[in-house]
């Protein structure tokens, strides 16, 4: 399809499967793309690489944004402040005029203004403010603390065939880890979780699970395979027969089905509510060990972003397959990358793994070419110095360039954070003033009424220019980020 280059491409979904480096060069590919295309992505990374305009279905109607999808984000959120604003602002006018109106009513010296001010009210618009669509809201219980190995593989060993997927690794999961599981396609990623999961039997070597380790799992096909002929609160409450019905229904309602959608036979669901049905089983009784294969496919995007929120505060142990950029952004501190019948372990972030990658092709690529390179520290490396550094080196020249990111990036990143800062404290000011405002006593003292409109819209000002600066600060940070990246 894309080879034949067509003059519009309309792409549904279609991240969905594709490993981290076919992404990649798919997002290369759009981007040099010199024809339209309309994307339907619940790949919130992939959005803001690759479209300039979001369309969206509200519930008041089909609306249009310019910009990518983090723009869009902001633009919707800047309208839903106007509006909440100008009906706090009317609500406020129609009160004080009442309280006039009600006020001098029975005078007769007042009867014209009083007249007045009811045309007034009479002739006043009504803002409607945006529906809100309900989203999965839901949180993780505490866990019960386990032992700090949670799960040691020693020579793990598995093959199909003559097909070898895992000769014998070894591996570890601490205990409060969240570990994203990286690789392409075939690599053996979900074959590792199923094991892990003792879903799949292994050929040999030892997995021990640690002393008070509850296990729960999660997988892509676990949607596919549910009762179809059960009820989304059969199907639910089967998980754990011992959680009181309330319990089973309030998990559910967080996860959108109230009402008499608990009812519903599963059969009748799309692909996106059976997942939501998969997860919800899940958390009736999660464990303190989550395994989970690809949990936000067929979530849409608000879903999926519900979700990693969820899973960030939960305290337990977390082992995840994902190629959903931003969902591995947002929870790893362990990257598991599954290579070749190897599993490279790193320590850090997703962003962290990747930079190390970068230098790492780089001395590969010098090296083959049997020139000289440079380090990110700008000093020439001679041939065959990359393969006499042992692995301590390279660690260490990982960490310096990381320190070298910081200091490039963190006085931006500070001042952000100050401005997001002052900016919160205004707005809380703001919230606070217009609370008073509504209240129609304010309006009969004069100095102090005044007062506060003054000190309204001096802060009004103030959040103006800061959200200016803001958007300043965003912008140069994100020029610097994607300056730094093009240096690696």
């Amino acid at each position: 399809l894309l080879f034949q280059r067509p003059d519009v491409l309309l792409l549904d979904e279609p991240t969905n499967h594709l490993d981290m480096p076919s992404v990649g060069w798919f997002s290369s590919f759009l981007k040099q793309y010199k024809g339209c295309f309309v994307l339907i992505s619940h790949d919130r990374d992939f959005l803001n690489e690759q479209i300039d305009r979001v369309v969206s279905l509200e519930l008041e109607g089909v609306r249009s944004y310019p910009g990518n999808y983090d723009k869009y984000l902001t633009q919707r959120a800047e309208e839903e402040t106007i509006l909440a604003g100008r009906a706090k602002n009317l609500k406020a006018e129609r009160e004080r005029l009442t309280v006039f109106i009600n006020r001098f009513r029975a005078q007769a010296n007042k009867a014209k203004a009083v007249q007045s001010r009811v045309k007034m009210l009479e002739k006043m618009d009504d803002v409607e403010l945006y529906a809100k669509r309900n989203t999965m809201r839901f949180s993780f219980p505490p866990t019960e603390r386990t032992v700090a190995d949670v799960i040691r593989v020693e020579g793990l060993r598995k093959a199909y065939g003559s097909h070898v997927v895992f000769p014998g690794i070894d591996l570890t999961v601490r205990r409060g880890e969240k570990i994203g599981i990286i690789g392409v396609n075939g690599a053996g990623k979900t074959t590792l979780l199923r094991i892990l999961a003792a879903e799949l039997p292994h050929d040999g070597g030892n997995i021990r699970i640690g002393n008070g380790v509850e296990v729960g799992y999660y997988a892509q096909h676990h949607a596919d395979t549910l009762d179809l002929t059960a009820t989304v609160y059969e199907v639910v409450q089967r998980k754990s027969p011992d959680t009181p019905p309330a319990r089973v229904r309030s998990i559910l309602g967080a996860f959108m089905f109230s009402g008499d959608d608990v009812d519903k036979p599963i059969k009748v669901l799309s692909g996106g509510e059976k997942a939501r049905v998969a997860l919800a089983r899940l958390l009736v009784k999660p464990g303190n060990l989550l395994l989970m294969d690809e949990p936000t496919n067929h979530l849409d995007l608000q879903s999926s972003e519900a979700l990693a929120g969820s899973l960030k505060t939960f305290d337990g142990t977390l082992v995840f397959v994902s190629h959903n950029r931003s969902l591995i952004r947002t929870l790893a501190d362990r990257i598991w990358n599954v290579e070749d019948g190897k599993v490279e372990t790193y320590p850090g972030s997703l962003d962290e793994y990747l930079y190390s990658m970068a230098l790492r092709r780089q001395a590969v690529a010098a090296a083959d070419a049997g020139t000289a390179m440079r380090d990110p520290r700008g000093a020439v490396m001679p041939k065959g110095a990359i393969s006499r550094d042992d692995e301590k080196q390279r660690k260490r020249r990982e960490a310096e360039n990381r320190q070298k990111r910081s200091t490039k990036l963190g006085p931006l990143e500070k001042l952000v954070g100050q401005l997001e800062e002052r900016i919160s404290v205004l707005e809380s000011e703001q919230k606070a003033r217009s609370a008073e405002l509504s209240d129609p006593s304010v309006y009969d003292d004069a100095a102090r009424r005044n007062k506060l409109l003054s000190d309204y819209q001096s802060s009004a000002d103030k959040l103006e220019e800061l959200t200016v600066r803001w958007e300043k600060s965003m912008a140069e940070l994100e020029a610097a980020k994607a300056a730094f990246a093009a240096e690696e």
